[in-house]
């Protein structure tokens, strides 16, 4: 599995992309933000070979995201979305025992509202 993170910026309506980290430094340019995605994603599969294609763009900023795509991993086709990442099952199952946890804490409160030490009445 290979993972291709790029730092991205816009300047004078160009969309600019250049890797971080990674044992190459690939970069690529286009007017827009699907474009660029399209060619990051090619960039990618050139250097890493065939594979699986997982791909993401979240903006930081309205003039600056980052973008990441991994090739050879196991999440079942592309995505090319604004923000979102399609998620493993190791993601999912934390996410799912994250969720019990805040559960937990809503009902440890709820219970404890009901015996606040004093009585309106008193």
């Amino acid at each position: 599995m290979a993972v291709f993170t790029f730092v991205v910026k816009c300047t004078s309506g160009t969309w600019t992309a250049k890797q971080t980290g990674g044992q190459s430094s690939l970069e690529d340019s286009a007017s827009n933000t699907w474009e660029l995605q399209r060619k990051l994603t090619n960039l990618a599969l050139t250097a890493a070979g065939s594979g699986v294609v997982s791909s993401s763009f979240s903006f930081v900023t309205p003039s600056s995201a980052v973008a990441q795509v991994i090739v050879g991993g196991g999440a079942g086709g592309a995505v090319f979305s604004g923000g979102a990442t399609a998620p493993s099952a190791a993601a999912g199952a934390a996410a799912a025992a994250a969720e019990e946890k805040i559960e937990e804490k809503k009902e440890e409160k709820e219970e404890s509202d009901d015996d606040m030490g004093f009585s309106l009445f008193d």
